[in-house]
Protein backbone atom coordinates (compact mmCIF):
# COMPACT_ATOMS: atom_id res chain seq x y z
CA UNK A 1 0.00 0.00 0.00
CA UNK A 2 0.75 3.66 0.05
CA UNK A 3 4.02 3.63 1.99
CA UNK A 4 4.59 0.38 3.20
CA UNK A 5 2.88 -3.15 2.60
CA UNK A 6 4.47 -6.46 3.01
CA UNK A 7 3.84 -10.17 3.07
CA UNK A 8 4.93 -11.48 6.46
CA UNK A 9 8.33 -13.31 6.73
CA UNK A 10 9.12 -12.00 3.25
CA UNK A 11 12.47 -10.68 2.64
CA UNK A 12 12.86 -7.08 1.19
CA UNK A 13 11.28 -6.91 -2.90
CA UNK A 14 14.86 -5.75 -3.94
CA UNK A 15 17.44 -8.06 -4.05
CA UNK A 16 21.05 -8.20 -4.80
CA UNK A 17 21.62 -8.70 -8.54
CA UNK A 18 22.85 -12.19 -9.75
CA UNK A 19 25.74 -10.39 -11.74
CA UNK A 20 27.03 -8.54 -8.71
CA UNK A 21 28.46 -11.40 -6.66
CA UNK A 22 29.32 -15.01 -8.18
CA UNK A 23 27.33 -16.86 -5.08
CA UNK A 24 24.77 -14.76 -5.49
CA UNK A 25 21.07 -16.52 -6.46
CA UNK A 26 18.70 -15.40 -8.81
CA UNK A 27 15.23 -14.24 -7.83
CA UNK A 28 14.06 -15.56 -11.10
CA UNK A 29 15.10 -18.95 -10.61
CA UNK A 30 11.40 -21.00 -9.87
CA UNK A 31 12.84 -24.54 -9.79
CA UNK A 32 12.55 -25.03 -6.11
CA UNK A 33 9.97 -23.03 -4.32
CA UNK A 34 9.79 -24.57 -0.60
CA UNK A 35 8.17 -22.12 0.85
CA UNK A 36 5.56 -22.04 -1.49
CA UNK A 37 5.14 -25.73 -0.19
CA UNK A 38 4.87 -25.04 3.14
CA UNK A 39 1.95 -22.72 2.29
CA UNK A 40 3.04 -19.28 1.73
CA UNK A 41 3.40 -17.98 -2.04
CA UNK A 42 5.27 -15.16 -1.95
CA UNK A 43 4.75 -14.52 -5.75
CA UNK A 44 0.65 -14.11 -4.90
CA UNK A 45 1.12 -11.54 -2.18
CA UNK A 46 3.05 -9.59 -4.47
CA UNK A 47 0.91 -9.64 -7.20
CA UNK A 48 -1.85 -8.56 -4.63
CA UNK A 49 -0.11 -6.04 -3.69
CA UNK A 50 0.01 -4.51 -7.07
CA UNK A 51 -4.07 -4.91 -7.91
CA UNK A 52 -4.58 -2.96 -5.59
CA UNK A 53 -2.20 0.13 -6.20
CA UNK A 54 -4.96 2.04 -7.83
CA UNK A 55 -7.47 1.90 -4.87
CA UNK A 56 -4.78 2.46 -2.38
CA UNK A 57 -3.84 5.62 -4.35
CA UNK A 58 -7.00 6.98 -4.29
CA UNK A 59 -6.97 7.52 -1.01
CA UNK A 60 -3.77 10.05 -1.08
CA UNK A 61 -4.03 13.35 0.69
CA UNK A 62 -1.97 16.41 1.71
CA UNK A 63 0.60 15.03 3.87
CA UNK A 64 1.86 12.28 2.86
CA UNK A 65 5.68 11.75 2.00
CA UNK A 66 6.35 8.12 0.84
CA UNK A 67 5.02 6.15 -1.52
CA UNK A 68 4.94 2.23 -1.99
CA UNK A 69 7.55 0.02 -1.05
CA UNK A 70 9.40 1.24 1.67
CA UNK A 71 9.33 -0.66 5.68
CA UNK A 72 7.73 2.19 7.14
CA UNK A 73 5.32 5.11 5.95
CA UNK A 74 5.84 8.81 6.82
CA UNK A 75 3.16 11.78 6.89
CA UNK A 76 3.64 15.38 7.68
CA UNK A 77 1.24 16.87 9.85
CA UNK A 78 2.19 20.42 9.02
CA UNK A 79 1.88 19.83 5.27
CA UNK A 80 -1.68 18.84 5.89
CA UNK A 81 -2.54 22.00 6.85
CA UNK A 82 -1.91 21.79 10.58
CA UNK A 83 0.22 24.66 12.87
CA UNK A 84 0.49 22.84 16.38
CA UNK A 85 -0.61 19.15 16.11
CA UNK A 86 -1.67 17.00 18.91
CA UNK A 87 -1.88 13.56 17.65
CA UNK A 88 -4.56 11.44 18.23
CA UNK A 89 -3.91 7.31 17.87
CA UNK A 90 -6.48 4.50 18.05
CA UNK A 91 -6.46 1.03 16.74
CA UNK A 92 -9.18 -1.76 16.44
CA UNK A 93 -10.93 -4.72 14.38
CA UNK A 94 -14.55 -5.68 13.10
CA UNK A 95 -14.37 -8.81 15.68
CA UNK A 96 -16.60 -11.93 14.96
CA UNK A 97 -18.74 -9.75 12.59
CA UNK A 98 -15.69 -11.23 9.92
CA UNK A 99 -17.44 -14.76 10.38
CA UNK A 100 -20.70 -13.63 8.63
CA UNK A 101 -18.63 -12.14 5.58
CA UNK A 102 -16.58 -15.45 5.50
CA UNK A 103 -19.72 -17.70 5.70
CA UNK A 104 -21.48 -15.53 3.17
CA UNK A 105 -18.96 -15.00 0.44
CA UNK A 106 -19.90 -11.11 1.15
CA UNK A 107 -16.27 -9.38 1.89
CA UNK A 108 -17.35 -5.66 0.62
CA UNK A 109 -18.20 -4.05 3.63
CA UNK A 110 -16.11 -5.29 6.44
CA UNK A 111 -13.26 -2.91 5.12
CA UNK A 112 -15.43 0.01 5.57
CA UNK A 113 -16.39 -1.31 9.40
CA UNK A 114 -12.79 -1.63 10.31
CA UNK A 115 -11.89 1.91 8.99
CA UNK A 116 -15.04 3.43 10.78
CA UNK A 117 -14.29 1.67 14.08
CA UNK A 118 -10.65 3.83 14.18
CA UNK A 119 -11.51 7.14 12.76
CA UNK A 120 -14.87 7.51 14.90
CA UNK A 121 -12.85 6.69 17.58
CA UNK A 122 -10.51 9.31 16.67
CA UNK A 123 -13.04 12.15 15.95
CA UNK A 124 -14.41 11.62 19.42
CA UNK A 125 -11.09 13.54 21.17
CA UNK A 126 -11.90 16.49 17.88
CA UNK A 127 -8.60 14.55 15.85
CA UNK A 128 -9.26 14.79 11.76
CA UNK A 129 -7.77 11.30 10.69
CA UNK A 130 -4.74 11.51 8.16
CA UNK A 131 -4.00 8.32 7.61
CA UNK A 132 -4.58 4.86 8.42
CA UNK A 133 -2.58 1.15 7.91
CA UNK A 134 -3.93 -2.55 7.63
CA UNK A 135 -3.24 -5.65 8.94
CA UNK A 136 -5.05 -8.73 6.86
CA UNK A 137 -3.88 -12.29 8.33
CA UNK A 138 -4.93 -15.37 6.53
CA UNK A 139 -3.88 -18.91 6.67
CA UNK A 140 -3.91 -18.39 2.47
CA UNK A 141 -4.48 -15.27 0.42
CA UNK A 142 -7.31 -15.18 -1.59
CA UNK A 143 -6.84 -12.49 -3.52
CA UNK A 144 -10.23 -12.17 -4.81
CA UNK A 145 -11.76 -11.41 -0.97
CA UNK A 146 -8.68 -9.67 -0.01
CA UNK A 147 -8.96 -7.45 -3.14
CA UNK A 148 -12.40 -6.35 -1.74
CA UNK A 149 -11.72 -5.76 1.71
CA UNK A 150 -8.94 -3.73 1.13
CA UNK A 151 -11.47 -1.88 -1.69
CA UNK A 152 -13.95 -1.11 1.46
CA UNK A 153 -10.86 0.00 2.99
CA UNK A 154 -9.86 2.71 0.56
CA UNK A 155 -13.46 4.09 -0.22
CA UNK A 156 -13.63 4.32 3.43
CA UNK A 157 -10.71 6.12 3.78
CA UNK A 158 -11.51 8.33 0.79
CA UNK A 159 -14.86 9.36 2.84
CA UNK A 160 -13.49 10.60 5.60
CA UNK A 161 -10.24 11.99 3.84
CA UNK A 162 -7.80 9.99 5.56
CA UNK A 163 -4.50 8.54 3.44
CA UNK A 164 -4.27 4.10 3.30
CA UNK A 165 -0.72 4.86 3.76
CA UNK A 166 0.62 1.05 5.01
CA UNK A 167 -0.42 -2.23 5.19
CA UNK A 168 0.69 -6.18 6.22
CA UNK A 169 -0.99 -8.50 4.61
CA UNK A 170 0.29 -12.27 5.97
CA UNK A 171 0.10 -15.50 4.93
CA UNK A 172 0.09 -17.95 8.17
CA UNK A 173 -0.88 -21.39 7.53
CA UNK A 174 -1.79 -23.43 10.63
CA UNK A 175 -2.34 -20.12 12.47
CA UNK A 176 -5.79 -20.40 10.67
CA UNK A 177 -8.69 -22.69 9.14
CA UNK A 178 -9.02 -22.34 5.20
CA UNK A 179 -10.82 -19.33 4.12
CA UNK A 180 -10.64 -17.66 7.45
CA UNK A 181 -8.81 -14.52 7.52
CA UNK A 182 -8.59 -11.79 10.66
CA UNK A 183 -8.10 -7.62 10.10
CA UNK A 184 -6.94 -5.23 12.71
CA UNK A 185 -6.77 -1.42 11.79
CA UNK A 186 -4.50 1.32 12.91
CA UNK A 187 -5.26 5.19 12.62
CA UNK A 188 -3.90 8.59 13.41
CA UNK A 189 -5.25 11.73 13.68
CA UNK A 190 -4.54 15.26 15.00
CA UNK A 191 -6.02 18.21 16.22
CA UNK A 192 -4.98 21.35 16.84
CA UNK A 193 -3.46 22.26 20.64
CA UNK A 194 -6.18 23.63 22.73
CA UNK A 195 -9.49 22.48 20.33
CA UNK A 196 -9.43 18.92 21.57
CA UNK A 197 -12.51 17.90 22.74
CA UNK A 198 -12.36 16.20 26.58
CA UNK A 199 -15.66 16.42 28.32
CA UNK A 200 -14.17 18.48 30.92
CA UNK A 201 -16.40 21.53 30.17
CA UNK A 202 -19.54 19.10 30.43
CA UNK A 203 -21.83 20.13 33.33
CA UNK A 204 -25.77 19.52 33.90
CA UNK A 205 -28.64 21.17 31.70
CA UNK A 206 -26.46 20.56 28.91
CA UNK A 207 -28.12 18.33 25.47
CA UNK A 208 -27.18 15.14 24.37
CA UNK A 209 -27.69 14.41 20.72
CA UNK A 210 -27.57 11.33 19.20
CA UNK A 211 -26.75 10.43 15.37
CA UNK A 212 -28.45 7.75 14.05
CA UNK A 213 -26.50 4.13 13.39
CA UNK A 214 -26.79 2.00 10.68
CA UNK A 215 -27.85 -0.52 12.24
CA UNK A 216 -25.43 -2.93 14.66
CA UNK A 217 -22.35 -1.26 13.09
CA UNK A 218 -19.22 -4.09 14.64
CA UNK A 219 -20.69 -4.58 17.84
CA UNK A 220 -22.41 -7.96 20.01
CA UNK A 221 -22.07 -10.16 16.82
CA UNK A 222 -21.02 -12.93 19.21
CA UNK A 223 -24.81 -12.94 20.84
CA UNK A 224 -26.09 -12.24 17.20
CA UNK A 225 -24.44 -14.85 15.79
CA UNK A 226 -26.16 -17.22 18.52
CA UNK A 227 -29.41 -15.93 17.75
CA UNK A 228 -29.24 -16.40 14.31
CA UNK A 229 -28.07 -19.78 15.21
CA UNK A 230 -30.32 -20.64 17.61
CA UNK A 231 -33.39 -19.26 15.53
CA UNK A 232 -32.50 -22.08 12.67
CA UNK A 233 -31.29 -19.39 10.33
CA UNK A 234 -29.41 -19.25 7.18
CA UNK A 235 -27.44 -16.11 6.22
CA UNK A 236 -28.97 -16.60 2.47
CA UNK A 237 -31.95 -16.53 4.26
CA UNK A 238 -34.22 -13.64 3.91
CA UNK A 239 -33.40 -11.08 6.98
CA UNK A 240 -37.35 -11.13 9.27
CA UNK A 241 -36.60 -7.38 9.69
CA UNK A 242 -35.43 -5.79 6.53
CA UNK A 243 -37.78 -6.92 3.58
CA UNK A 244 -36.03 -7.33 0.24
CA UNK A 245 -32.52 -7.72 1.78
CA UNK A 246 -31.06 -11.41 2.55
CA UNK A 247 -29.87 -11.52 6.76
CA UNK A 248 -26.13 -11.38 5.10
CA UNK A 249 -26.95 -8.38 2.99
CA UNK A 250 -28.70 -6.53 6.34
CA UNK A 251 -26.17 -7.67 9.27
CA UNK A 252 -23.12 -6.68 6.89
CA UNK A 253 -24.44 -3.41 6.85
CA UNK A 254 -21.58 -1.13 7.41
CA UNK A 255 -20.70 1.13 10.56
CA UNK A 256 -21.60 4.93 10.10
CA UNK A 257 -18.38 7.23 9.44
CA UNK A 258 -18.98 9.87 11.43
CA UNK A 259 -16.07 11.78 11.25
CA UNK A 260 -16.99 14.53 8.50
CA UNK A 261 -20.00 15.72 11.19
CA UNK A 262 -17.45 15.61 14.28
CA UNK A 263 -15.14 17.44 12.75
CA UNK A 264 -17.58 20.43 11.78
CA UNK A 265 -18.89 20.45 14.93
CA UNK A 266 -15.57 20.37 16.82
CA UNK A 267 -14.09 23.14 14.29
CA UNK A 268 -17.06 25.39 15.02
CA UNK A 269 -15.97 25.29 18.75
CA UNK A 270 -19.20 23.49 19.41
CA UNK A 271 -18.76 20.25 21.00
CA UNK A 272 -18.34 19.95 24.92
CA UNK A 273 -18.40 15.82 24.05
CA UNK A 274 -18.64 12.93 21.87
CA UNK A 275 -19.07 9.10 22.77
CA UNK A 276 -18.91 6.56 19.86
CA UNK A 277 -21.30 4.06 20.98
CA UNK A 278 -19.24 0.66 20.78
CA UNK A 279 -19.19 -2.51 22.60
CA UNK A 280 -20.66 -1.65 26.14
CA UNK A 281 -23.52 0.08 24.27
CA UNK A 282 -25.42 3.34 25.68
CA UNK A 283 -24.83 2.36 29.07
CA UNK A 284 -21.12 1.52 28.69
CA UNK A 285 -19.73 4.38 26.40
CA UNK A 286 -21.41 7.70 27.53
CA UNK A 287 -20.11 7.70 30.80
CA UNK A 288 -16.74 7.36 29.69
CA UNK A 289 -17.15 10.90 28.55
CA UNK A 290 -18.41 12.91 31.86
CA UNK A 291 -16.91 14.13 34.63
CA UNK A 292 -17.86 13.35 37.87
CA UNK A 293 -20.74 14.11 39.66
CA UNK A 294 -22.52 14.26 36.29
CA UNK A 295 -25.12 11.22 34.82
CA UNK A 296 -27.38 11.50 31.53
CA UNK A 297 -31.01 10.98 31.21
CA UNK A 298 -32.44 9.80 27.93
CA UNK A 299 -35.92 9.21 26.18
CA UNK A 300 -35.89 6.19 24.34
CA UNK A 301 -39.03 7.59 22.97
CA UNK A 302 -37.03 10.22 21.32
CA UNK A 303 -35.34 7.97 18.59
CA UNK A 304 -36.93 4.92 16.88
CA UNK A 305 -35.67 1.68 17.50
CA UNK A 306 -33.98 0.06 14.36
CA UNK A 307 -36.11 -3.58 13.60
CA UNK A 308 -32.76 -5.47 13.85
CA UNK A 309 -32.73 -4.83 17.41
CA UNK A 310 -36.26 -5.20 18.22
CA UNK A 311 -35.65 -8.58 16.35
CA UNK A 312 -32.78 -9.63 18.36
CA UNK A 313 -34.76 -8.44 21.39
CA UNK A 314 -37.75 -10.68 20.73
CA UNK A 315 -35.71 -13.95 19.40
CA UNK A 316 -33.57 -13.62 22.24
CA UNK A 317 -36.24 -12.37 25.25
CA UNK A 318 -33.72 -9.67 26.31
CA UNK A 319 -34.27 -6.86 28.78
CA UNK A 320 -34.38 -3.20 27.44
CA UNK A 321 -31.32 -3.37 30.23
CA UNK A 322 -29.31 -5.79 28.22
CA UNK A 323 -30.18 -4.36 25.25
CA UNK A 324 -28.98 -0.63 26.04
CA UNK A 325 -25.58 -1.89 27.11
CA UNK A 326 -25.19 -4.50 24.58
CA UNK A 327 -25.94 -2.48 21.35
CA UNK A 328 -26.20 1.03 20.40
CA UNK A 329 -30.04 0.85 20.01
CA UNK A 330 -30.27 3.25 16.86
CA UNK A 331 -27.56 5.72 18.12
CA UNK A 332 -24.12 5.34 16.91
CA UNK A 333 -22.71 8.31 18.03
CA UNK A 334 -23.31 11.24 21.10
CA UNK A 335 -22.69 14.89 20.98
CA UNK A 336 -22.70 16.47 23.93
CA UNK A 337 -23.66 20.77 23.57
CA UNK A 338 -24.45 23.31 25.27
CA UNK A 339 -28.61 24.01 25.60
CA UNK A 340 -28.24 27.23 23.55
CA UNK A 341 -25.70 25.66 20.67
CA UNK A 342 -28.90 22.90 19.98
CA UNK A 343 -29.96 23.90 17.11
CA UNK A 344 -26.92 25.01 15.47
CA UNK A 345 -25.15 21.69 16.34
CA UNK A 346 -27.57 19.44 15.12
CA UNK A 347 -28.05 21.88 11.87
CA UNK A 348 -24.41 21.54 11.28
CA UNK A 349 -24.24 17.94 11.35
CA UNK A 350 -27.42 17.43 9.63
CA UNK A 351 -25.77 18.91 6.77
CA UNK A 352 -22.86 16.31 7.09
CA UNK A 353 -25.52 14.10 6.24
CA UNK A 354 -26.57 12.71 9.80
CA UNK A 355 -29.62 11.91 10.87
CA UNK A 356 -29.68 13.66 14.36
CA UNK A 357 -32.24 13.32 17.79
CA UNK A 358 -32.45 15.25 20.84
CA UNK A 359 -32.45 12.32 23.18
CA UNK A 360 -31.40 13.32 26.68
CA UNK A 361 -29.82 16.08 28.80
CA UNK A 362 -27.20 15.85 31.67
CA UNK A 363 -28.06 15.57 34.89
CA UNK A 364 -26.35 15.79 38.42
CA UNK A 365 -25.77 12.30 39.63
CA UNK A 366 -23.77 10.77 42.34
CA UNK A 367 -22.33 8.36 39.17
CA UNK A 368 -21.65 8.74 36.06
CA UNK A 369 -24.57 6.45 34.76
CA UNK A 370 -26.88 6.57 32.33
CA UNK A 371 -30.66 6.30 32.63
CA UNK A 372 -32.91 5.58 29.59
CA UNK A 373 -37.07 6.22 29.97
CA UNK A 374 -39.55 5.15 28.44
CA UNK A 375 -38.25 1.96 27.22
CA UNK A 376 -40.97 0.24 28.17
CA UNK A 377 -43.06 1.77 25.47
CA UNK A 378 -40.37 3.03 22.71
CA UNK A 379 -38.81 -0.59 22.70
CA UNK A 380 -42.09 -2.86 23.18
CA UNK A 381 -41.95 -5.88 20.87
CA UNK A 382 -44.02 -9.28 20.70
CA UNK A 383 -42.07 -12.45 21.57
CA UNK A 384 -41.21 -14.27 18.53
CA UNK A 385 -41.52 -18.36 18.12
CA UNK A 386 -39.67 -20.23 15.15
CA UNK A 387 -38.31 -18.06 12.06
Amino acid sequence: MVGARSTRERGPRDTLRASQREDAISTSANESDPYKAAGVDIAKGNAFVDSIGDAVAGTNRPGVVTGIGGFGAMFDPRAAGFDDPILVAATDGVGTKLRIAIESGRHDTVGIDLVAMCVNDLAVQGAEPLFFLDYLASAKLDPEAAGAVVAGIAAACRTVGCALIGGETAEMPGMYAAGDYDLAGFAVGAVERGQQVTGEQIAAGDVVLGLASSGAHSNGFSLIRKIVAEAGLDYADRAPFAPGLSLAEALLTPTRLYPPAMIALTRGGLAKGFAHITGGGLSENIPRVLPEGLGVSLDAARWPLPPVFGWLKARAGLSDADLARTFNCGIGMVAIVAEGDTDAAAGLMAGHGETVHRIGTVVSADRQAVSIENTRSAWAVEPTGPA
